[in-house]
């Protein structure tokens, strides 16, 4: 089981790199990034994971353009975890913290990259998210957030685009830990058990020369297992502030689960964020994410690397891909700043404070 990694001082336990300190099916080692114009034009969301407990290695790409969504999604089993080419999709972290390149090979399939990420602000560390149910530990991970932009070249379909830092942002989290991954478990004494009920807001926004994060996990009892609000100045040597507990107020579309508008409120810091979905990505659907029973990630597709292409109409796939989590390019207002990032949001089961008394 030696491995690359080994040859870095970066042991936690006294087992080789190959192996997590926990042996729990759901460990993961992930990222995530998208990508945007600062409009409605496309978005661009990608990611890769690693499962070592599975012994599965995936990535993905989904890109809204227009009324479809491309997707490129692959799997190979896990070898060596310094290796991140998965197929025609790959990472390579130029700098750390600073400067990350992904890459999407030229294939049959109708994406194409190669665009490197480069941070405008330090890397947040984000609280711990830990949520048990029915006696199991369903989540224990960590993250960091981090707002940027991106250089390179987009190819989408016939057409091809100029990437460039002025006006193509976008954010990024790496993650890690214990969260479901790969083929449903059987439920047992937790049939029918919601391990996350209520309502997920992440909403990361870059400004000029700084970067507002609120997060909210609440349940339809109001308690919060989760919630963040701080912003952090791309200057490093300015302090990280914490902005005080944040208020949300929502604008559901009618007998939907869909968002078209909120006003985020942190009363200590004084501060009212206006924010408007601009395109919807449903990355929900077609990735991994759990809304599709042939891949998931994590999920074990066999000995050999399997890469596949899809070309979903936003439409047919809008109803799903309501009931999972949603991401939408963002515009963000406040006090004078415009900025533009993530907005995104789940809700999962009944929320009455929205109006929605079931889970359907």
């Amino acid at each position: 089981m030696i491995s690359a990694g080994d040859e870095y001082p970066v042991h936690q336990t006294a087992e080789w790199i190959a192996h997590p300190a926990t042996s729990d099916k759901n460990f993961y080692d992930r990222n995530y990034f998208n990508l945007h114009h600062c409009n409605d034009d496309l978005f661009a969301i990608f990611g890769m994971g690693q499962y070592p407990n599975l012994g599965v290695h995936d990535a993905y790409i989904t890109v809204r353009r227009g009324d479809t969504h491309h997707v490129i999604r692959s799997s190979r089993p896990l070898t060596d975890r310094m290796d991140t080419t998965v197929g025609p999709i790959r990472i390579e972290v130029i700098e750390p913290l600073q400067k990350v390149r992904f890459i999407v090979e030229p294939s049959e399939h109708s994406v194409e990259a190669d665009v490197t990420w480069h941070a405008s602000c330090p890397a947040f560390e984000e609280p711990n998210q830990f949520l048990r149910a029915g006696g199991k530990v369903v989540f224990d991970t960590q993250r960091f957030a981090q707002t940027g932009t991106w250089e390179g070249t987009l190819k989408v379909g016939d057409e091809t685009f100029d990437v460039q830092p002025a006006d193509w942002w976008g954010v990024r989290d790496r993650s890690w830990g214990v969260r479901p991954v790969g083929e449903k478990e059987t439920d047992g004494i937790r049939a029918g058990l919601n391990v996350m009920p209520g309502m997920w807001n992440y909403f990361p926004m870059k400004f000029d020369d700084h970067a507002i994060i609120y997060m909210c996990h609440e349940r339809p009892d109001g308690v919060r297992p989760l919630e963040e609000a701080v912003r952090v100045w791309d200057d490093p040597t300015r302090e990280i502030e914490h902005l005080g507990r944040p208020e949300w107020e929502h604008q559901l579309t009618p007998g939907t689960r869909m968002l078209e508008g909120s006003t985020i409120r942190m009363p200590h810091a004084g501060i009212e964020v206006a924010c408007t979905p601009l395109l919807v990505n449903y990355v929900s659907v077609g990735t991994g994410y759990g809304m599709d029973q042939d891949w998931r990630h994590g999920m074990y597709h066999g000995p050999e690397l399997v890469v596949q292409g899809l070309q979903l109409a936003t439409e047919e796939i809008a109803k799903l891909g309501q009931y999972g989590v949603v991401d939408h390019v963002g515009r963000f207002e406040y006090e004078g700043n415009v900025g533009f990032g993530l907005y995104e949001h789940g809700f999962f089961g009944p929320f009455p404070p929205v109006g929605l008394s079931s889970a359907h």
